[in-house]
């Protein structure tokens, strides 16, 4: 016998996902748990498994449907329809024996259940553990991620791990809201059904929760008294005129994680608005988080040594007046905001590294260059297949519909990574890991051999900036070019402003950096070559119609490079109040991420400290550079006699890829001659 049944979409972790693709057609004969359609969420792709085995009669769904739990996706005939039918009846009888049973459930003394919720409702917290729910699967499956660690505050529905099967990759949630005691489960460990994941402190109240609401006669009994405690409750809040925001990470300029260095409040402290919360450490700053009214820190979230990105919740404040309350809806909505924005970021950065890399690599075929980022969409076979040969997907550049990953992708990215050649592997001076560029690493030395050493750490700034420089310095062909310019007069009228600002006490000094700033700033008007940017393909240049300058900033920390914006349009004792305002914040460690983006061309400056010349290296994506050195009084032949003049040593570094030497030297002689007559600078 045979039986005609449907197909039901279960539970597919959300509200809505896509049909990518049809795994069978009418008339195919398919295996109970084989793949009947393929659905993307927004976390993953899964494959929807047939219930039954047996024939596909009907398909009632097409790719680019929206289909979601409980919708009809087809029908099929069943094979051993009359086991189908036993199935059935056995369920008809559990459905019956229930209702018998449902009458002798209500009718239990209503004084049990009140005996049985007090105790619940009278302790404060309780301990609970939290295991791995029914994942679709009997066999043990991998944790390719843990979410959580102990002290973490959690809500309900929080991931705590996520799994990876057959078919898809899935977060285990959290049963209940509160605080992670102990976790179990690290990456790489294979969980099932039941496996205890962490432990979890929670509220009484919340816990005993579904314990109260098991019978009505509960629920009707604690009904007064949670009228009456609410009232209680509500009175005191109303009257005090106060409550309690969440302030998060704002928007840092960074699209990954960031190091929290110090917590600068606790619980109970009092602050006022933009008073430092935590302070940040980014690769090219350290920031704090301020806060976003004033109030009393009633929890903290964060402690040093954790990772934050925008978004993250950092403390509960408790304010007063009730005009907060869309601030504090903000910072939940803004991650779901800067996904779409990180995703893209995160796949501009990658398409550029991954070009910068090819450049340096030998002439063998590549393998196809990635353009997924963080996750990839293929059917289970297509994943199975990747494990057997250690691939990973999110390298893999798919051809399917959607960038999906067909099986044909992975055996070309694996002729493409066998077809590159292994010359000098077997030697011990073998480049190893990423070294597209195929240079030789330096031999270990035990330089204590040798007498007394002493081991330093860089700092953050300098271990994060220094493979930057060495990209930069690798990868763009570097010219300097080396000049000097006669600043006589403009170092005379300089003194006479100071002294000028010393007499009227307007506390402004002004600096020769701030000359060099607008001579640059009137060049890059004359020759926009070297206020542009090499496009990501090479084909191109990018040139830009805004001045911001970038200085060379020495902090403790290591070397920053604020931005001074619009330089063209600004004056001098303007620029000369921003220089200050802004070098004070850099030694400070004050700057923000904003600080030091948009720059166009930069101007590092070692007059100060001393040196004939230096070769700055280019700030990538800028394409050139200008090092000063300090000035110095030199005899120069005036066409009669020679005279001392004071002399600026200019050193000009520039990408040759975008500017030829004879367009570099130019562009060096007019910041020179801007410099020399101040005059041209309002021409």
């Amino acid at each position: 016998m045979s039986d005609i049944q449907k197909i039901i979409v279960p539970d597919v972790g959300g509200d809505e996902v896509e049909v990518i693709e049809l795994c069978v057609a009418v008339g195919d004969n398919i295996e109970a748990d084989e793949g009947v359609v393929t659905v993307e969420s927004d976390k993953a792709s899964m494959d929807i498994p047939a219930p039954f085995e047996g024939e596909i009669v009907s398909l009632s769904v097409s790719v680019g449907d929206k289909i979601k739990e409980g919708d009809v996706i087809g029908e099929m005939k069943v094979a051993n329809g009359d086991s189908a039918d036993e199935g059935a009846s056995e369920e008809n009888a559990s459905d019956e024996s229930s209702k018998e049973d449902a009458p002798k459930q209500e009718e239990a003394p209503k004084d049990e259940s009140k005996s049985e919720a007090a105790p619940a409702a009278s302790g404060s917290s309780e301990v609970i553990e939290v295991a791995v729910p029914d994942i679709g699967s009997d066999d043990e499956v991998d944790v390719i991620d843990v979410l959580v660690s102990v002290g973490d505050t959690i809500e309900k529905e929080d991931g705590l791990i996520t799994l990876e099967t057959d078919k898809a990759t899935m977060d285990v949630p959290s049963t209940h809201a509160g605080t992670v005691k102990e976790v179990f489960i690290s990456t790489g460990d294979k969980v099932k059904e039941g496996t205890v994941v962490i432990k979890l402190e929670v509220a009484g109240s919340g816990s005993s929760s579904s314990e109260s609401a098991s019978s009505d006669a509960s629920s009707e009994a604690s009904a007064p008294a949670a009228q009456e405690s609410a009232k209680q409750e509500s009175a005191p809040a109303a009257s005090a005129g106060s409550e309690t925001i969440e302030v998060a990470v704002p928007d840092i300029g960074e699209d990954g994680e960031v190091d929290v260095i110090d917590v600068l409040v606790s619980a109970g402290d009092t602050v006022e608005k933009e008073d430092g919360l935590i302070t940040l450490e980014t690769d090219k700053a350290t920031m704090d988080v301020p806060s976003t009214h004033a109030g009393t820190i009633k929890e903290v979230f964060i402690k040093a040594g954790d990772k934050v990105k925008q978004g993250t919740l950092v403390v509960k404040l408790e304010t007063s007046g009730g005009s907060s309350s869309s601030a504090a809806e903000k910072p939940a909505e803004a991650p779901k905001q800067e996904e779409t924005k990180q995703d893209s970021q995160q796949d501009e950065t990658q398409q550029a590294s991954q070009q910068e890399a090819s450049q340096g690599r030998s002439p063998v075929p590549p393998a196809p260059e990635a353009k997924n980022t963080g996750k990839a969409h293929a059917s289970p076979s297509v994943r199975r297949i990747a494990r057997e040969f250690g691939v990973d997907l999110t390298q893999v550049n798919g051809s399917g519909p959607k960038n999906r990953i067909l099986k044909e992708d992975v055996q070309a990215y694996v002729k493409a990574e066998l077809a590159k050649p292994r010359t000098a592997a077997a030697s011990g001076s073998a480049p190893v890991g990423d070294n597209v560029l195929q240079i030789v690493p330096v031999k270990p030395v035990d330089h204590s051999k040798f007498g007394e050493i002493e081991e330093q750490k860089l700092s953050r700034i300098q271990k994060i900036s220094g493979p930057f420089l060495h990209r930069n310095w690798a990868t763009i062909p570097h010219v300097t070019q080396f000049d000097e310019a006669d600043i006589t007069e403009v170092e005379e009228f300089r003194k006479e402003q100071n002294a000028y600002h010393a007499k009227i006490k307007s506390g402004l000094k002004i600096t020769p950096l701030v000359f060099v700033m607008k001579a640059v700033a009137k060049a890059l008007e004359k020759y926009e070559v070297f206020n542009s940017s090499l496009s990501d393909d090479g084909e191109s240049l990018i040139i830009k119609k805004f001045i911001n300058i970038g200085i060379a900033v020495e902090t403790p920390g290591g070397l920053v490079v604020p931005v001074i914006r619009d330089v063209n349009k600004k004056g001098i004792e303007q620029l000369s109040q921003e220089l200050i305002d802004t070098s004070k914040k850099a030694r400070e460690g004050k700057l923000k991420a904003a600080d030091m983006q948009g720059g166009t061309f930069t101007i590092s400056s070692l007059g100060g400290i001393g040196g004939t010349a230096f070769t700055p290296i280019v700030n990538a994506p800028e394409v050139a550079i200008l090092g000063v050195s300090k000035s110095e009084m030199k005899p120069k032949w005036n066409g009669k006699e020679f005279e001392p003049r004071l002399m600026v040593p200019l050193s000009l570094s520039y990408d040759h890829r975008v500017i030829d030497g004879a367009v570099g030297a130019r562009f060096s002689t007019e910041v020179a001659a801007n410099l020399t007559d101040l005059r041209r600078i309002i021409l």
